[in-house]
């Protein structure tokens, strides 16, 4: 089935087309399909999933899907292009974060609305194939190695991670796991995985066990105090402050996410407090934390 115009729909509702994105996702990004997916998605029956499967292998994918007995579901074949979809992984890991977001991919949507435009970050690449064994990994608490582009030492390194969530830092995404060469929890930028992960066993090591993902602290945001009273109140006024003062709640492991994300440099402020605006105002008590 062809691509509509730019001013064509596709020809079927909404909540179908929600569904038959749905499938190509699930199958490119988690290798397997099967009508449990579509049943707990959309609270549909067996049937109704198994009908929306058979009609868009039929109708829109035509050469995207067979069925794996081993795997006792379907899975992507070698020609497999996606058509409903980008393929890119920010569909599937904004799907995992949450329901609702799975709209904000979806750009045919015909609804009279106010005119709106979002920057978004460049897709970062990610290789479906090499993603898969880690999404595995971390549902199932298993150990795995892989090749993994380190900046650090700037060259590519054998490492034995066991992932337990993926997580999106605003910019990028990335996989929290345990990592066996340091024995300690850490990020790993799903960009830089350079090999298809292979499994080794089950682990011992889960979310339970990382200190820095488990504890809960706040992070305390004021205007730069450089800024003129003026100054100051219009970025309270920007960021909804309370007295001055933005008070977020998070894990440890995400707090130095949350400055890069408002630009705040912790380490060497930028010498104009208007660039800089906001500065963390309880440094001392959680610097401990922060990368």
């Amino acid at each position: 089935m062809a691509r509509p115009g730019k001013n064509n729909q596709w020809p079927f509702r909404w909540d179908l087309l929600l569904r038959y994105r749905l499938i190509e996702i699930i199958a490119l990004w988690e290798g397997r399909l099967t009508t449990n997916a579509l049943m707990t998605a959309f609270g549909i029956g067996r049937q109704q999933a198994s009908k929306d499967i058979n009609y868009y292998i039929r109708e829109i994918g035509q050469g995207n899907l067979e069925y794996d007995k081993q795997l006792k579901g379907y899975k992507p074949t070698e020609l497999y292009q996606p058509v409903l979809t980008q393929g890119v992984v920010d569909e599937y890991l904004h799907m995992l974060n949450s329901r609702s977001d799975l709209s904000s991919h979806f750009n045919f949507l015909d609804i009279k609305q106010a005119n709106t435009e979002i920057i978004s970050a460049p897709d970062r690449a990610v290789k479906a194939h090499y993603i898969r064994p880690i999404i595995q990994a971390s549902r199932e608490q298993k150990c795995i190695e892989m090749d993994y582009l380190s900046m650090s030492s700037g060259n590519t390194e054998h490492r034995i991670i066991t992932p337990h969530t993926l997580v999106y830092s605003g910019y990028r995404w990335h996989i929290r796991a345990h990592c066996e060469k340091h024995n300690d929890y850490r990020d790993f930028v799903l960009s830089r995985v350079n090999n298809v992960p292979k499994f080794i066993s089950r682990s011992e090591h889960s979310m339970a066990d990382d200190q820095a993902w488990n504890t809960q602290i706040t992070l305390v945001i004021i205007p730069d105090p450089r800024l003129s009273d003026l100054q100051k109140y219009i970025i309270a006024l920007d960021y909804g402050m309370s007295d001055n003062r933005l008070k977020i709640k998070t894990r440890a492991a995400l707090a130095s996410y949350y400055l890069q994300y408002l630009r705040i440099d912790h380490i060497s402020p930028l010498k104009s407090p208007e660039a800089q605006q906001l500065i963390l105002h309880n440094f001392a008590e959680i610097k401990h934390w922060l990368f």
